[in-house]
């Protein structure tokens, strides 16, 4: 059973992991917006910039969340991966993309108290993810325009 400690320590982790990724995502479409409205290259250079840039920070976020329920998991208590093969740091990667993509294939699962950290990754992957699509369609849409 796990201790009331451990709920909360993954409740505050969770919170600072969103919070970190909320706020990467937030200055780096600015970086790219700004990037893109000095750009004076091609419209498909722009777009091919935008979405690996996008790409590489969404990573960044998958790690930030992985490296998050790595850490918790060394700590007992608050619970860890089970299922095939989950022992090492890049499983909890792994696991981690797999559920903030929210395509969830189901060879690896939370135990304990990390399983809040999960539940509220994929949301937050949906919510970002979603931002990002939203900010790849309005350039997009900006560079067609121009062509009109």
């Amino acid at each position: 059973m796990e201790s009331a400690a451990a709920y909360v320590t993954v409740v505050l982790a969770t919170l600072a992991a969103i919070a970190a990724c909320v706020l990467l995502q937030y200055e780096t479409l600015i970086f790219i917006w700004r990037r893109l409205s000095t750009h004076k290259g091609h419209r498909r250079v722009k777009v091919l910039h935008a979405v690996v840039s996008l790409m590489a920070l969404h990573a960044v976020e998958v790690s930030i969340f992985g490296t998050t329920l790595w850490l918790l998991a060394l700590w007992p208590a608050c619970g860890g991966l089970a299922g095939q093969d989950a022992t090492g740091f890049f499983d909890y990667i792994y696991f981690s993309a797999i559920t903030f993509s929210t395509v969830g294939f189901g060879e690896l699962w939370p135990v304990g108290a990390v399983r809040f950290l999960a539940g509220l990754e994929s949301l937050a992957g949906l919510v970002l993810i979603t931002w990002s699509a939203s900010f790849t369609y309005l350039e997009m849409e900006k560079a067609w325009a121009r062509r009109a």
